[in-house]
């Protein structure tokens, strides 16, 4: 009996635990800023919306860069912990300079910071928790972290509310305190994370030749994917083009985000049991459903009920798609596999930005919508189609 509870304990280490807390104070920074960036773009600096998509792109796109670079000199140095502390402390100091901005492009400079700070640490830091765990559970891990990331991302647009609400729509004053947790998430890596020097049977040396051709197959699937995939920028944007006030929408990107934290970890759970790539295959589904829901939807009550769904898409593949790449690589080329699939994604967000910036004004929202979730549908299919080229035969919770 003492054997079976230990099983069960074991995968929750405290590296584990200390990195899911980074995530969240961290994400409870940028929750507090990023629902409130397109608002304050549009009518407080009088943005339009194709350079909204251009300001989203442009710093996912060039920070993903980072990724590959970051993980593949982690691997190189055989260091996790350094790259995730200057990647967090970079994004922490960042966000605040939002408080000080007059002019777009003043933002997109904060936000481009912000996310070179995410390309510096993704990788290391996914990396590590792949090696602080046990390969069977490698779903509940990501899960547990993506819910402790996402706790945070709840407690952000709710402490954003209880601002705003308190000082008035003070979007400045707002910004200004979200390097509160900033900080306080890098103490946590400071005093809780312990570097883990990954396993090396031979001397470094990495070419995409390297990369499992499953894993090359998928990265060519969430290419399809991501181009409908664009900013969330823009559904919070629709919510408010609807008539959701300036106050709420702060709360329902918490809506949205304690749906997505109620689902992460069982989603997780689920795919260890029943597979990774029909995990990842309900959520491409809901996707689809939920981004068809965003352009027909013109009811303010209803977009709530779809922005709660829409979390249950995160929920199946925020933190399965992290453990699909891990099941598909070795620990000596960790943190670079994750920097190429981070990569790889962030690249086509440049494209997927642009794009829906350009339909949603030249077309309508719903013509940009709809592409979203055609694209969406046709990954879902591919990766199930794609499965007996996807699949471990020794590793049978890829299934």
């Amino acid at each position: 009996m003492n054997d079976k509870k230990n099983r069960k304990t074991t995968w929750l280490t405290k590296n584990i635990l200390s990195l899911g807390l980074v995530s969240l104070f961290t994400d409870l920074s940028t929750e507090m800023a990023y629902p409130i960036i397109p608002v304050f773009l549009k009518e407080v600096l009088k943005v339009q919306p194709l350079f909204i998509g251009l300001i989203e792109a442009i710093a996912e796109s060039t920070a993903s860069i980072l990724k590959t670079f970051s993980g593949y000199i982690s691997d190189r140095l055989k260091k996790r912990k350094l790259f995730i502390f200057i990647g967090y402390s970079l994004s922490a100091l960042a966000k605040p300079l939002l408080a000080f901005a007059t002019q777009g492009w003043h933002v997109l400079m904060v936000r481009f910071s912000d996310r070179v700070g995410k390309g510096i640490r993704t990788a290391p830091r996914d990396a590590l928790i792949a090696d602080s765990a046990k390969d069977a559970y490698l779903g509940r891990t990501y899960g547990f972290h993506r819910a402790l990331d996402t706790l945070g991302a709840m407690l952000g647009p709710l402490t954003a509310f209880i601002i705003l609400a308190l000082s008035g729509d003070n979007y400045r004053l707002l910004f200004g305190l979200a390097i509160v947790p900033g900080i306080v998430a890098i103490a946590v890596i400071l005093l809780g994370v312990r570097e883990i020097v990954p396993e090396a049977k031979r001397v470094f040396k990495f070419s995409l030749r390297e990369l499992d051709p499953r894993l090359k197959v998928f990265l060519m699937i969430m290419v399809i994917f991501t181009l409908g995939n664009s900013s969330d920028a823009f559904l919070l944007l629709r919510a408010r083009n609807i008539g959701v006030s300036a106050t709420m929408i702060p709360l329902l990107w918490l809506a949205f985000n304690i749906s997505y934290f109620l689902w992460a970890f069982p989603a997780g759970v689920l795919s260890d049991r029943i597979g990774r790539r029909k995990t990842i295959f309900l959520g491409f589904i809901i996707f689809s459903l939920c981004y068809a829901a965003f352009s027909f939807n013109h009811s303010p009550l209803l977009i709530w009920f779809i922005f709660m769904i829409y979390g249950l898409y995160y929920g199946f593949t925020g933190g399965n798609l992290r453990a699909y790449v891990a099941d598909l690589t070795t620990s000596e080329i960790r943190a670079t596999a994750f920097g190429v699939y981070h990569t790889v994604v962030g690249i086509t967000l440049l494209p997927a930005n642009l794009l829906m910036g350009f339909l949603w004004q030249k077309f309508g929202f719903q013509t940009a919508l709809l592409l979203g979730a055609s694209l969406s549908l046709i990954s879902g299919v591919a990766l199930i189609v794609s499965g007996k080229y996807l699949v471990k035969a020794n590793k049978p919770s890829t299934g």
